[in-house]
């Protein structure tokens, strides 16, 4: 690993944005499916609405998904990954290579 700088350290900051696991899936389900609407995650994940919706709006304010409307009556939003967000491919690639090789089957 590269020297750091511990208080400006890049896997911090990182790591403030992907803080946790769910955050991580929902990260994986526009790489493996695209463009989702919220019921798609929803299902997918089964996370509580609450949980989902925390998560979408922490990666939207990271700049890691966008949210686009589709429907403004009643509003329906469509979230994709932004080019920041595509740049975490080779990160969830290491974590797959990382877990396949590593980690039991559930």
């Amino acid at each position: 690993m590269k020297k750091i700088d511990r208080d400006n350290c890049p896997i911090h900051r990182a790591t403030n944005i992907v803080k946790d696991q769910w955050s991580v899936l929902v990260i994986r389900e526009f790489f493996l499916e695209g463009p989702r609407k919220f019921s798609d995650l929803q299902a997918q994940l089964k996370l509580s609405p609450n949980t989902l919706s925390d998560r979408l709006k922490r990666l939207e304010e990271a700049g890691v998904i966008d949210r686009h409307l589709y429907t403004q009556h009643p509003p329906r939003a469509e979230y994709r990954l932004t080019d920041k967000g595509a740049a975490l491919a080779p990160v969830m690639d290491a974590l797959y290579d990382w877990g396949a090789a590593n980690t039991p089957d559930l």
